[in-house]
């Protein structure tokens, strides 16, 4: 089988997820990739992906599980027998379930998974003083990734085609962890150091963030995910996201974790 073109399909509020999967993308082919990124969109149309394409799927793991936000955005994408290489990005602690949830979620949509991995990004909750997995992935992380995707594309092309693709083990569990409901709360804004650019309304997957006429930055904690996408973007420090659990996410997971394969 010869396909024709590699397509990166992501979310990633925070672009670890995304650095990851184009990595992995330039190891599946020569040619640039088209890219999907889901992060701030929502699919009103089905976008249909045949068996020609490789899909390059990439998304955020929170609290062991595949991001629900994620997992929502991709239910309007779909696939026809098309090959994908899964990718879960983590902030250090661990994935848990969430490689097995998104080979599920995406095998029920018609994608014949080929590989799949667990990389490290950057926690959301990581700050100055308290990093997390700061500035993952690295050059080693891309490097991996990129070689990661050679294999893939290695064993697709060996096959075949998708029909000589034999189930593969993935770690995790079925059924997939519990997760506590989560408690409503966004960043804060520090008005002293806001310029109004509005990149944090921006960059907001789920438009929880509107400035008013008067230049005042407003944050919903009901609808807020807790990414920390405005936190990292802002180019003036003027947000912040405070939580207990950096100290306890410093304090026992700094320990390098390395990337994990599976094909």
């Amino acid at each position: 089988m010869k396909t024709i073109h590699t397509r990166v399909i992501t979310f990633s509020p925070t672009h670890t997820s995304l650095k990851i999967a184009r990595a992995v993308a330039r190891g599946c082919q020569a040619a640039p990739a088209e890219e999907l990124d889901l992060t701030c969109r929502q699919l009103r149309d089905t976008v249909r992906l045949g068996s020609d394409c490789l899909a390059v799927i990439a998304v955020p793991v929170y609290a062991g599980r595949v991001a629900p936000l994620a997992l929502q955005r991709l239910k309007n994408v779909r696939g026809e027998q098309t090959p994908a290489v899964l990718l879960v990005v983590y902030g250090n602690r661990d994935y848990e379930d969430a490689l097995v949830e998104l080979r599920d979620a995406m095998t029920s949509q018609g994608f014949v998974p080929v590989a799949a991995g667990a990389f490290v990004g950057e926690h959301s909750y990581s700050r100055p003083g308290m990093p997390i997995a700061e500035g993952r992935p690295d050059e080693a992380d891309l490097l991996l990734a990129e070689e990661f995707g050679r294999s893939a594309r290695h064993k697709l092309d060996a096959a075949g085609g998708v029909e000589a693709l034999a189930p593969f083990y993935i770690k995790g569990n079925v059924p997939y962890r519990e997760v506590g409901k989560p408690t409503p709360q966004a960043p804060v804004w520090h008005e002293d150091n806001c310029t109004g650019c509005g990149t944090c309304v921006d960059c907001c997957p789920t438009m929880s963030i509107r400035m008013t006429d008067e230049g005042e930055v407003q944050t919903e904690p009901s609808t807020c995910i807790k990414c920390c996408a405005c936190v990292k973007a802002c180019p003036a420090g003027a947000l912040t996201f405070d939580t207990p659990y950096t100290a306890m996410l410093h304090a026992k997971f700094s320990a390098r974790r390395e990337p994990e394969e599976f094909m």
